[in-house]
């Protein structure tokens, strides 16, 4: 189990054009999507304190979904920011200092597990990171923007898909956010800041369940493994 004390940043503050409202706020399984990683965050001893980050004109009730889920350990719900990046360092800045590591979690993956969690929060110390992810099954190729022509094929063996949570120590995290800011970087995930200060970030492979919901299927898809996850023997 973790030595530190841990604080999580779900960042929910996507607007769901998709679903026709927020996506975290669409029901699966019988509870909105985001109360789904707050439930289990919150159930872990590990993890003192919970961020979740939000769009401004949904703040309330994204509180109150919070605070139901996962009770005292909800910290705080704060307003997100124009882009992912400056959404995560909002919430960073709302995590209390009791807190020495961090990890953040996209709210769109309701279906992350505990001992993935801690297996990834095993291996981290200051200077070393890690993030859960999945190897590539596909080849992908580099292809010319104006040609499209494939210029060269990756070796698949060394491709990983980067997922969520990402995780480091609360000063590594602030470091890294705050050179991203600093230096006007427009980063796609933490783990990419992360490795622009040095920091050696660890792959933990994720479970299977472990996707994005991003278009209405997936949310059929997360229902079915949820209700499947809830018959399962304790």
């Amino acid at each position: 189990m973790s030595t530190f004390s841990w604080g999580a940043v779900i960042v929910a503050a996507g607007r769901g054009t998709r679903f026709g409202r927020p996506k975290q706020l669409i029901e699966i399984a019988g509870a909105p999507m985001l109360a789904w990683s707050i439930r289990t965050f919150a159930a872990m001893p590990e993890v003192q304190a919970i961020v979740v980050v939000t769009e401004a004109e949904w703040l309330r009730e994204v509180s109150e979904i919070a605070l139901h889920a996962g009770g005292a350990k909800c910290a705080a719900t704060v307003p997100g920011g124009a882009t992912r990046q400056v959404s995560t360092f909002n919430g960073l800045r709302a995590m209390p200092e009791s807190c020495d590591a961090v990890f953040v979690h996209d709210g769109a993956r309701p279906l992350v597990r505990e001992d993935d969690v801690r297996s990834a929060m095993a291996v981290v110390r200051a200077g070393h990171g890690s993030l859960l992810a999945a190897p590539v099954v596909d080849t992908i190729k580099i292809v010319g923007t104006k040609t499209n022509v494939v210029e060269r094929t990756l070796e698949r063996s060394l491709l990983w898909a980067a997922q969520t949570p990402q995780f480091a120590t609360r000063g590594d995290m602030l470091r890294a956010h705050e050179a991203g800011a600093s230096d006007a970087v427009d980063a796609t995930d933490d783990a990419m800041l992360l490795e622009r200060i040095g920091v050696a970030m660890h792959v933990v492979q994720a479970s299977p369940e472990n996707f994005k919901v991003t278009l209405p299927h997936d949310r059929d898809r997360a229902e079915h493994a949820l209700l499947a996850r809830m018959t399962e023997p304790r």
